[in-house]
């Protein structure tokens, strides 16, 4: 994104009176190489290919803030490989990984991570390093870094179904996995926003498995996870938080962990969102990705994002899919979601 783009979102996120409603989308692997015709290896392993590819979303698409911007991401595999789970790769999607931690008593015994020599991390450090100032020399800036969540790490280490489980039969295991993966979210940010450099100003935490949780569970083994990742960065940071899973259960808990926007499911209604999170949170969203942002026509698009603009008034709304953007979402489509946000602003009276 651009610095006058990061200044649009930042004052959105933090709710400051008078701020514009931006246009913004999650943009990463799972969408970006099949939409610049890459194959995925190709984006992830050339870093002039990854460049370029990036620049040419930010030149197509001028009006959409690209979030968190410039990302350097293999997929939900970094993270993982830092444990030394193994990683599987393929030529036309992201990769994928094996859980590593075969019981979860074995946690005791494992260590912390570098993310200076651990895994892919330094791979990617060294791509912030490296392309950093070619990218404020291209007039963008890299405002945000991002990381899984500290559920999302411990079911990439264990397994998704034995790692839910855990938590009902060897709750204190459980804990201390947190613990370690928590300490690895914190530390992996930092390493990035050290590499990224001085225009680093906020985070973007990605967590679906704590939708997967009920309401108890929710406030014992996320909520004081999650609000110690955000209390490790400065108050004034931008923090966001992305879970297009199930957070019904918990919106409204949701709003005091420390984060500033909420990146969540069109499967819940925008206004309710708002009740439930009491307004603390900007919402980001929530067009639906997939039924409509994938599969639906530009009119379909458009009349959806019109609806959320009109119904919020665009007031602590981030306009947005609700979630990533999904593999295949065409460009028409993305052009309808700006053509709504400007028609929304034509409307309103100056």
């Amino acid at each position: 994104m651009r610095p006058e783009q990061w200044q649009c979102f930042k004052a959105a996120a933090k709710q400051a009176p008078g701020a514009a409603t931006p246009l913004a989308l999650i943009v990463d692997s799972p969408w970006i190489p099949g939409y610049v015709g890459a194959g995925h290896l190709d984006y992830y392993m050339d870093p002039e290919l990854w460049f370029q590819a990036n620049l040419r979303i930010a030149r197509e698409f001028p009006e959409i803030i690209p979030f968190p911007s410039w990302w350097v991401e293999y997929g939900m595999a970094i993270e993982p490989s830092a444990f030394g789970c193994r990683i599987h790769f393929w030529g036309d999607q992201p990769p994928a990984q094996s859980p590593v931690l075969k019981r979860i008593e074995d946690v005791e015994g494992m260590a912390g991570v570098n993310p200076l020599t651990d895994g892919l991390m330094p791979l990617a450090l060294r791509v912030y390093r490296k392309q950093r100032q070619r990218i404020l020399d291209a007039g963008y800036t890299i405002p945000v870094v991002a990381a899984r969540g500290p559920l999302c790490l411990a079911a990439f280490l264990r397994g998704v179904s034995e790692f839910l489980l855990d938590t009902v039969e060897n709750p204190a295991a459980v804990h201390k996995l947190l613990e370690l993966t928590t300490r690895t979210v914190i530390d992996w940010l930092s390493a990035q926003a050290e590499a990224a450099g001085g225009t680093v100003e906020g985070i973007l935490v990605l967590d679906d498995i704590v939708g997967f949780l009920s309401g108890a569970a929710y406030r014992e083994f996320a909520h004081p996870y999650l609000k110690r990742i955000c209390e490790a960065f400065p108050a004034d940071w931008v923090k966001a938080y992305h879970n297009d899973a199930n957070v019904r259960p918990f919106l409204g808990e949701l709003a005091g962990v420390g984060f500033d926007v909420l990146n969540w499911s069109h499967k819940i209604d925008v206004m309710q969102a708002r009740e439930k999170t009491g307004g603390r949170l900007c919402l980001m969203g929530n067009v639906a990705p997939l039924e409509i942002g994938v599969r639906g026509t530009p009119a379909a698009v458009r009349a959806a994002a019109e609806d959320i603009l009109a119904r919020t008034g665009g007031r602590g709304l981030i306009l947005s899919v609700g979630g990533g953007v999904s593999p295949g979402m065409p460009r028409e489509n993305i052009l309808a979601l700006v053509e709504a946000l400007e028609g929304s602003r034509a409307a309103s009276p100056a």
